[in-house]
């Protein structure tokens, strides 16, 4: 290919618009998506629904599935520009080139986040778990006793009882 037609093709790729992914300072990810969208910026932040405990109650709040990340929807040469709106640290990066996500694991993240809406992941006394991480990974068990943050669970192929934690257990 000579020099010419890849320069052109180098040219090509700047002016052609993409989901490129950038890094928040923590917790601004809803203020820099609503500074992007003022400026005519298409932003996609994946939020979800996360329960929050207070000592007086518990409530559901929306928090990005994936903290101080956020895509944006535009050319690369006005990608670099966006670095100057308050709230975004800096641009990510693949093999030395701003990292681009494509169309369909977008569309993917948002079929997930729309299957997933008002479907709560919550494990109760006698439910059928399987242990996910650590030393008893690929146990199963029967909850018999759920704290704050761990749950106590009968294992009856190896004949004993185990505090794990949470969210190391999910339901069979």
């Amino acid at each position: 290919m000579p020099t010419g037609e890849i320069k052109k093709n180098i040219k090509t790729a700047e002016n052609k618009e993409a989901w490129y992914v950038i890094y928040t300072a923590p917790k601004a990810e809803k203020q820099v998506q609503q500074r992007l969208t003022e400026q005519g910026v298409e932003a996609f932040l994946p939020l979800h629904l996360s329960p929050r405990k207070w000592s007086d109650r518990v409530k559901l709040v929306e928090m990005p599935l994936f903290p101080s990340y956020l895509f944006v929807y535009t050319r690369r040469t006005a990608l670099y520009d966006l670095v100057r709106i308050p709230g975004i640290a800096r641009i990510i990066y693949f093999e030395g080139q701003p990292a681009v996500v494509r169309p369909r694991e977008i569309s993917a993240i948002r079929q997930f986040l729309e299957y997933a809406n008002g479907k709560a992941c919550r494990i109760e006394l006698d439910d059928e778990v399987r242990v996910a991480v650590g030393p008893l990974k690929d146990s199963g068990g029967k909850v018999i006793k759920i704290g704050k943050k761990y749950a106590i669970l009968l294992l009856d192929k190896l004949g004993l009882q185990a505090q794990v934690a949470l969210d190391a257990v999910v339901k069979k």
